[in-house]
């Protein structure tokens, strides 16, 4: 049985190194990222360029600093001029000919950055979505456009922005003559990322934004599902394997111990020799035909058969290598085995009784702790035993020395 754990323990610590990975392997796939890419990537690439209220005749002023795959820098100055003044940066999707582009971020939810700027004030963060039943291509105001603010500041504010509950504008519905309620957008056509001024924002002053470590983030969950279902599934296989092998193990290992123990110490086998010393052949013969007494014990040993105590423990320890103690529940034990694969209609209680057991749980604590399972699974797993043959009227050799267990 010891070589069947450790090859379990081995197992079981494989697996457990086999699920670590998979679960790393699965939760990263469960949470996709995107970066907003100036080189061409699927078709499209991310192009950063300024906005401003130009159109609306204002004169608002911005200055590209940097721009990359997550980063975008720039410097502005609103002013008043304009009826709804307004600076920024953005993200433009394009196409490999430099057109104006679509892009699926459907399966991204949130995006996250750290946002500086000087001095410190709330800053809008908008998409731009193309929408089929009313949008027109290269039109930006007919594109659903939902917006959401965030806070930016000198030292740099961690920022994570949720893209599915954005608010998009209402003069929006009142130029579209749409219903105010007609709220939702999706985001498998977004055209434009934006970062810019809010009502907050001062005027005519010379302000400095730098948004780094943009990403977007998504979660599907279908990964965390498959890790589930190839986890339970691992650990259902891993234990309908360790029962069964266990049970397999166990059964070749008590058929192992009876053919080693029943010949050795059943009571029909243990008709004592003739031994030079009479006492200690007085002592064995007394305890293997009256080991079925539950009221034995060493001092019925001794009056049984006139030896000392020390005579007695000496004579088992000297022969067998064992205690009275041990080698009473061994015999005992290794009777109730055989009797067990043997007598089919005798319950456990009625065996136990029959080897000089008077408490069924004592028994049963032994029992388990000398064969590994309780005497119920022994009957199960143990071949069934032929009675033993009636012994023969010679003296028979004297027992071999065995160890205790």
């Amino acid at each position: 049985m010891q070589e069947f754990y450790k090859k379990s323990l081995l197992v079981l610590i494989a697996l457990l190194a086999v699920d670590a990975l998979l679960a790393v392997l699965f939760i990263f796939l469960s949470q996709p990222t995107y970066t907003l890419s100036p080189t061409l990537r699927d078709g499209v690439r991310w192009e950063a360029v300024t906005t401003a209220d130009g159109d609306q005749g204002g004169t608002s002023t911005v200055r590209l600093r940097a721009s990359g795959a997550d980063k975008l820098a720039f410097d502005y100055k609103l002013t008043r001029k304009a009826p709804y003044p307004f600076a920024g940066a953005r993200f433009v999707a394009k196409d490999a000919k430099g057109s104006l582009a679509t892009v699926d971020l459907s399966k991204y939810d949130t995006i996250t950055f750290l946002a500086r700027c000087s001095p410190a004030d709330p800053m809008v963060f908008g998409l731009t979505i193309f929408d089929d039943r009313i949008s027109r291509p290269g039109e930006f105001l007919t594109y659903r456009s939902p917006v959401t603010f965030f806070s930016c500041n000198e030292q740099g504010v961690p920022v994570s922005l949720d893209m599915r509950r954005m608010t998009i504008p209402g003069w929006w519905f009142y130029m579209m003559k749409l219903d105010l309620a007609s709220q939702g957008y999706k985001l498998d056509k977004v055209t434009v990322l934006a970062f810019g001024s809010s009502s907050q924002t001062p005027f005519n002053i010379d302000s400095r934004v730098e948004i780094s470590n943009i990403t977007l983030r998504g979660h599907d969950y279908r990964y965390i599902a498959a890790l589930v279902v190839i986890l339970l599934a691992g650990w259902i296989l891993f234990g309908v394997w360790f029962f069964r092998t266990h049970a397999r193990t166990l059964a070749a290992s008590l058929n192992y111990r009876l053919k080693k123990d029943l010949p050795l110490v059943a009571y029909r086998q243990l008709t004592v020799a003739p031994y030079r010393d009479e006492e200690k052949a007085s002592v064995l013969k007394f305890i293997a035909t009256n080991y079925t007494n539950p009221e034995l014990d060493l001092e019925s040993v001794v009056a049984g058969t006139g030896a000392n105590r020390n005579k007695v423990n000496e004579v088992l320890k000297t022969e067998l290598g064992m205690t009275f103690t041990s080698y009473l529940n061994k015999l005992r034990l290794t009777e109730a085995a055989r009797l067990l694969t043997e007598k089919s209609a005798a319950t456990v209680a009625e065996i136990a009784y029959s080897v000089g057991y008077a408490n069924v749980s004592y028994f049963n604590r032994l029992f388990k702790e000398e064969y590994g399972c309780t005497p119920k699974t022994f009957r199960t797993l143990a071949p069934p035993q032929a009675p033993p043959a009636e012994p023969v009227p010679t003296a028979p050799a004297p027992p071999k020395k065995v160890e205790n267990g």
